[in-house]
């Protein structure tokens, strides 16, 4: 057995031990079972189809227990996991598989149609469904027959995923994720959190980001702990299923728990054994803070991203009103800097760009050697967001590189700006972006999402923002929308906005 096998281990300390449990079927397998499912589908690819270390298998699919089962089969034999985001257009999942240059494929019968006729599908040799992999795996459970343990030679740098991202570059950048980042990201997560095998937690995210695997999932299997799946968010469902589970413990971006504050579901449950939510992707306003805290439930903020983690920093519950707006401190196996483009440090409560090394950071983008050049120099990962940090240590981010924009001569960061018009009790949500500006070269345009039932005018957000703000800093034009677009991750999807305009 090699080291990074964990269920291979939980088989052998707590192998009765429930490790899932699918809410859609009731299906619920121990550590031993996992283990033996996994030595099950190793030998099946490895001796009869010859798969070995380091294919690629490409699975589009939402999390489910044989998702986990080809989880376990990647750390027993080093074969590299690739899972596709189903929300993609046909093109956009052909360049995938393509560049990945899979072995195989997994698939859901649900997703076949936006996969059958691609030109990289079609030349794959090897596919199989999940539910056909369900009945093999259901088979295995029945049959009291032993499958020996695939031993296999896996280096700690080997990848265990590529997770595809999309960001500012034409194609999306597949990031290796490596044993050691799965390993370290898990330690700094348990220091941080206190995770023990004791834990129960849901996990409803989508299985292409790395929030839904690396948050808490795969720190879970590490210390042999509960997770109930369920395929898809809805927060009346997730606000029961916590409180019947006896949750102690569950991560979600801020618009999922104004959802959950807004369900007729949230006054009814208690919530007892819950520590506190794991809260990333963007800050969450004070108000939901306190609303969740007088329901008992303390939130826990957090920053991470796919290429480093993702669980970077953290900030104390007991910080949130305190250091409100603020990402936390560094997790325990990180050294990161706030440079300048120079690549010099900057003083303390000055911007700089956030730049990471440590275990927990990816060696670099799957066949794209440019753009890994890019993100890593001198040993240092460029997260491309800008930071200030406090004397106490605490962190806060002030935008991302790429929304700055410049009015005048002077930089524009929209999220301060967000920051100080999101305090207009009239406006739910909101996002500014930078649009071309014949005087000025770039003004802000503010998308604004009213509360319910509140009408207020253009001229009354600008004057409170002339009253607040620097005169630059004010956006020049206003459009109110009934919702933000989002992205697949719940954050908003500033390049539908841009493309509004």
């Amino acid at each position: 057995m090699n080291v990074f096998d964990w269920f291979g281990k939980w088989a052998i300390y707590n192998p009765l031990k429930i490790a899932f449990k699918e809410f859609e079927t009731g299906r619920e397998y121990s550590y031993a079972q996992f283990n033996k499912l996994g030595n099950n589908l190793a030998g099946m690819l490895s001796k009869e189809q010859g798969f070995a270390k380091g294919d690629r298998f490409a699975i589009i699919s939402e999390f489910s227990m044989e998702y986990v089962v080809l989880f376990a089969l990647a750390q027993k034999t080093g074969i590299i996991l690739v899972p596709l985001n189903y929300r993609l257009a046909p093109d956009e999942l052909n360049y995938i598989i393509s560049n990945a240059e899979v072995a195989g494929i997994f698939y859901d019968e649900k997703f076949l149609d936006k996969i059958k006729n691609l030109e990289s599908f079609q030349k794959i040799a090897f596919k199989l469904s999940m539910d056909n992999l369900a009945d093999i795996n259901k088979v295995c459970i029945k049959n009291k027959f032993e499958p020996p343990a695939i031993v296999s030679e896996i280096k700690e740098d080997d990848p265990m995923f590529i997770l595809y991202t999309s960001g500012t570059t034409a194609f999306p950048k597949g990031a290796i994720y490596t044993h050691k980042m799965l390993f370290w990201n898990s330690i700094n997560t348990e220091l941080r959190l206190n995770i023990t095998s004791n834990d129960v937690s849901i996990n409803c995210a989508p299985p292409f980001h790395t929030g839904g695997w690396n948050v808490l999932l795969t720190p879970f299997i590490h210390h042999g702990a509960y997770t109930l799946l369920i395929k898809s968010f809805d927060p009346d469902l997730v606000l029961e299923m916590l409180d019947h589970e006896h949750s102690t413990i569950w991560w979600a971006v801020p618009t999922m728990l104004k959802m959950m504050a807004e369900s007729p579901v949230f006054n009814k449950v208690k919530l007892s054994r819950l520590r506190y939510f794991i809260v990333g992707g963007e800050a969450m306003p004070i108000p939901l803070i306190e609303q969740w805290h007088d329901k008992g439930v303390l939130i826990r903020q957090g920053y991470g991203l796919t290429e480093a983690g993702p669980n970077v920093t953290s900030l104390d519950h007991q910080d949130a009103i305190r250091k409100k707006g603020s990402i936390g401190t560094l997790n325990f196996y990180y050294h990161a800097k706030l440079v300048d483009e120079n690549f010099k440090e900057v003083a303390m409560g000055k911007p700089g760009e956030f730049v990471l090394a440590g275990p927990t950071v990816t060696p670099g983008y799957w066949k794209n050697p440019d753009e890994s050049a890019k993100a890593i120099q001198s040993g240092w990962f460029h997260t491309g967001d800008l930071m200030i940090r406090d004397k106490e240590g605490y962190y806060f981010v002030v935008d991302r590189i790429k929304n700055m924009y410049i009015s005048g001569g002077e930089n524009v960061y929209p999220a301060e700006v967000e920051h100080v018009l999101g305090q207009h009790p009239a406006i739910s949500s909101l996002a500014i972006v930078g649009v071309p500006d014949t005087k000025w070269g770039e003004t802000g345009k503010a998308f604004v999402v009213l509360n319910p039932g509140i009408h207020i005018s253009k001229d009354e957000i600008l004057n409170y923002c002339i009253s607040k703000l620097a005169k630059y800093k004010v956006p020049k034009h206003i459009e109110f929308l009934e919702e933000l677009p989002q992205n697949d991750a719940g954050k908003i999807d500033r390049k539908k906005l841009k493309e509004m305009v």
